[in-house]
Order: C-alpha cells, then structure tokens, then sequence
C-alpha cells in the first residue's frame, strides 16, 4: 500500500501562503528548490483540493491542464467545473474510496500537494502518512494555514532534518494516527 506524503513549503507560523495567496516571500530557485524537485519524480500521482487547483491558473495553468504532467493527478472537488478533454481526474463526494484503491494500485508514493482545507480533510480522518516540511524562515502572520479544520492530533515522529542556505529547514515527520 502507497503512502499519502504532503510535501509543502510552510512559514515559521505555519502558513502555506499569506493573505490572498501571496506566496513570494517562498523559495523558488536554490538548494531547497532542488531538493524538492529531486523528491517530485519519485511520486507516482499527484492528489489536491480545488483551490490547490486552481491557484495553478495564476501561473498559466489552463482548466483542465494538468500542473504535474509526469504524473497522474486527482483534483477532488464538488464544485470545480472543467472540460471533457481535461488531462487530470476529478473526484467528487469525500473520495474515499478512490484514495483507497489508489493507494492499493499506485506504483509510488502519492503527493499530497497544496493544502489547508483539503489536508485539513485528510489528517483529520487519518490519510497523511508522511509530512515532508520545507520551513521558511518568514511570518506571514495569516493566510491558507498548513492544516484547516480540527480533528484529533497524530503523533509525530521527525525522521529527517536538514538546514538549507537561507535559513530554510526541511523536516521529514512520520504520522501516527491514534487508534
């Protein structure tokens, strides 16, 4: 069975982007960047929430293109729209059964990508088996947080932690769920 991995960049205050979705105060080139882009082709599929999705049309992404063309990739959404010639897969309703016989037949790990509500989701009903952080050394002090919603807390267990240039910090954490 594949594992659920968010791989996220995250302020020090725990944000994945500040107020309306600014995320220029992130990485984009460097050491981090390159680690990140190392990690990506290990992932077989890519899996994200509609406003995941669609932040990608701020960067050129059309709807319906798929951001992660090496890789199967799975937008779950009630209320996204997109063309019949799309190049990603939409789910509908809570997916359930979909990330379970996906993680049955992956050939690889599965890339939890963007987050906030649709991580939210999924840590609180026990999906996410890994968290892969890349610390910024920035506050936002607001905007889409790491984690949206409540539930009950995991266990976590930092397997990995390595400093980059500029004060970045990476942190690889096991998640155990309770029960």
């Amino acid at each position: 069975m594949q594992s659920i991995i968010y791989d996220v960049a995250v302020s020090v205050d725990g944000f994945i982007a500040g107020p309306g979705g600014d995320i220029s105060g992130f990485a984009r080139e460097g050491e981090v960047v390159e680690a990140y882009m190392a990690r990506l082709v290990a992932y077989a599929c890519a899996i994200m929430g509609r406003a995941t999705y669609e932040f990608g049309h701020r960067f050129d992404l059309t709807p319906g293109q798929n951001p992660y063309p090496s890789m199967r990739t799975l937008v779950f959404s009630d209320s996204l729209d997109l063309p019949p010639d799309r190049q990603v897969e939409l789910v509908r309703g809570d997916g359930r059964d979909v990330l379970a016989a996906l993680r049955q037949m992956s050939s690889g790990p599965i890339y939890l990508c963007g987050g906030g509500r649709f991580a939210g989701s999924l840590l609180a009903r026990g999906e996410i088996d890994r968290l892969r952080l890349k610390r910024a050394p920035i506050l936002l002090r607001g905007g889409t947080p790491l984690f949206a919603g409540a539930g009950s807390a995991p266990r976590l267990t930092c397997e990995v932690s390595r400093v980059f240039e500029g004060g970045y910090a990476y942190q690889e954490y096991a998640v155990r769920h309770p029960g």
